[in-house]
């Protein structure tokens, strides 16, 4: 608990371009977190560097992030929207929680062997030990939920019991984190191949759309949605192309997969796919006025990345000194 609420904790990560899906799965549904619980959100730029990124490309992703974040309606005076990297606890508990880990739990791990497939030329141990650089990431801010899909469920449970093992050593120290369940944001898919998530790291330009994308960008990108040759709108999974865009259509507008499919009843799939891509350029149009504007507003920013490292800082501190007693280290003198 802080400040009378329980803690809950994100991240994503600076690489890439977010796209529609980020949005419509995590980022608009984090907006009015705060009302309910204490929220830091990471921009996690130390778990970027498993994998080799350009200096330059890498600081600037990070601000656009931060400056997502709060276009996207993270108030940054409610919620700690904070670098990474900035908060050195996040290194230093990661390594007390490394020697609390086993290598077995490690190896077990799915996206360390699918990215040491796709990075074979840089199988580093900060790949491997991924995980438990998360783990800290949670368990310094005493976390009691963390929004997670599916295919970070693994590393939630592994960070729940390195915190029970710690705990059972040297007693109730860390927060033991649940998977939030709160209301479910949208599962956005590829639009090439529907069988699979939009993703910022997909090499077909035409698959995801980016939150940065023009009007133009956008309304070619849904023209071009893979779909079939059925002719008819229906919410069927043996029309993953176009159940993937009533599901964009309907995060957009509110509506019910059930309320588009009567309200395009009869419509070809050309004008389906003009009003998907008009719904999108909607939803996105505010976010990225209000990224133009924090963009050309450096002192904010600079003035919100400074006092939130500081808050963040302070909160992680805490249970930082409470584990480096717990576990020997002597004290130190101020």
């Amino acid at each position: 608990m802080l400040n009378g609420k329980k803690v809950l904790y994100s991240g994503m990560q600076a690489t890439g371009n977010l796209t529609l899906g980020n949005y419509l799965g995590a980022l608009k549904n984090w907006v009015n977190l705060c009302d309910e619980y204490e929220c830091f959100y990471g921009v996690v730029d130390m778990h970027s560097i498993t994998v080799r990124q350009d200096p330059t490309v890498l600081r600037q992703r990070a601000r656009n992030l931060l400056m997502i974040y709060i276009a996207a309606g993270i108030d940054p005076e409610k919620n700690c929207i904070y670098y990474q990297s900035h908060v050195s606890g996040h290194a230093e508990l990661a390594w007390i929680l490394n020697c609390f880990t086993y290598m077995g739990e490690l190896n077990r791990m799915t996206q360390f062997k699918d990215k040491a497939a796709k990075h074979a030329d840089n199988i580093n141990a900060g790949l491997f030990t991924y995980p438990v650089l998360m783990a800290a990431d949670i368990l310094l801010y005493q976390a009691d939920v963390v929004p997670v899909g599916i295919d970070q469920m693994q590393h939630l449970e592994l960070t729940r019991d390195v915190a029970q093992r710690f705990n059972g050593v040297y007693g109730d120290v860390f927060t033991v984190p649940e998977a939030y369940i709160g209301k479910v944001g949208a599962k956005i898919m590829s639009l090439q191949d529907p069988s699979k998530k939009m993703s910022k790291s997909d090499e077909n330009p035409n698959a995801s759309i980016y939150l940065m994308d023009d009007p133009d960008t956008i309304m070619r990108k849904c023209r071009r949605a893979v779909t079939d040759s059925e002719g008819q709108i229906q919410y069927r999974e043996e029309q993953p192309g176009i159940r993937n865009l009533i599901d964009i259509y309907s995060a957009c507008t509110g509506k019910t997969p059930q309320e588009v499919v009567g309200e395009f009843d009869g419509q070809g799939y050309g004008d389906f796919k003009t009003a998907v891509g008009e719904a999108v350029i909607g939803v996105l149009r505010p976010l990225q006025e209000r990224y133009a504007e924090l963009a050309k507003d450096k002192g904010y920013i600079d003035g919100i990345i400074k006092a939130n490292a500081e808050k963040a800082g302070y909160a992680a501190a805490k249970t930082l000194r409470k584990v480096q007693r717990k576990v020997g280290f002597p004290d130190r003198i101020r």
